[in-house]
């Protein structure tokens, strides 16, 4: 299995942001096109980008529709979407749109009837976002616990048939303070299905040892835009198979 480098787009009002730790006051603009962003990642190599709705992840609905189907207008690399998808309605408008991949977060907590629906009508599309802070699950834009804990939903999961999952440590994200890999190693040995991980990446080492400790990819997002990674460099060196071996993993 190849590991995959997938940047991140985040969007806020139609604009390229970051936040820090999932808080909407801790906000980075990087740009006012991100159709242009996507077009970039395509070209420096990206195999998949990762698009979230983060105002429609807050109010429950695909706020930034336009600009999501834009940008799988403007690629020919897959996108998946992600932020306010909760229903069977805006899942199947996505794809309508061209997104390759749909991913669920808050309403994989409060639905799982939806889940298996979905999974039933689109099994290669549909990833859940476990998205969790000290190992609890949180929703609505990471804005409410749920009492559920992140190796216990990822398990449910799979049992309704999801085939993939991508975990973000909250804490790690947009900090760029490095993953929380053994997290990540404990999700991905628990389940049977690929494992993303997301938050805290900040330089090729960090994708090593993520690699390593079986994720199949890893989502970055503030060191691209920042210049701490080069997704180029990343991308080749992964797509090689030859990647150096990580110096520790913590």
């Amino acid at each position: 299995m190849t590991f995959q480098v997938i940047p991140a787009i985040d969007l806020r009002d139609g604009r390229c942001v970051r936040l820090v730790q999932g808080d909407y006051s801790r906000e980075m603009r990087y740009s006012d096109d991100p159709v242009s962003v996507a077009r970039q990642w395509q070209e420096l190599g990206a195999p998949l980008i990762h698009v979230v709705d983060l105002d429609g992840a807050k109010q429950g609905y695909p706020f930034n529709r336009e600009v999501m189907a834009e940008i799988c207008r403007a690629v020919t690399i897959p996108i998946e979407v992600s932020g306010g998808i909760r229903t069977l309605d805006a899942i199947e408008d996505a794809l309508s749109y061209g997104a390759g991949r749909i991913q669920l977060g808050s309403a994989a907590v409060r639905d799982p009837g939806l889940v298996r629906e979905a999974c039933d009508r689109h099994p290669l599309a549909i990833v859940v976002s476990i998205d969790a802070r000290n190992g609890e699950v949180m929703t609505d834009g990471w804005l409410r616990g749920s009492g559920v804990s992140a190796l216990e939903l990822a398990r449910q999961m799979v049992d309704l048939g999801v085939r993939r999952l991508m975990y973000t440590d909250i804490s790690r994200d947009g900090a760029m303070e490095g993953p929380n890999v053994n997290a990540m190693r404990q999700l991905a040995q628990a389940v049977p299905v690929p494992v993303v991980a997301s938050g805290g990446v900040s330089d090729i080492e960090h994708l090593r040892q993520l690699a390593a400790a079986g994720c199949e990819g890893a989502i970055v997002g503030r060191a691209l835009y920042e210049g701490a990674l080069d997704l180029a460099t990343a991308v080749s060196e992964f797509r090689t198979g030859n990647a150096t071996p990580p110096d520790s993993i913590s």
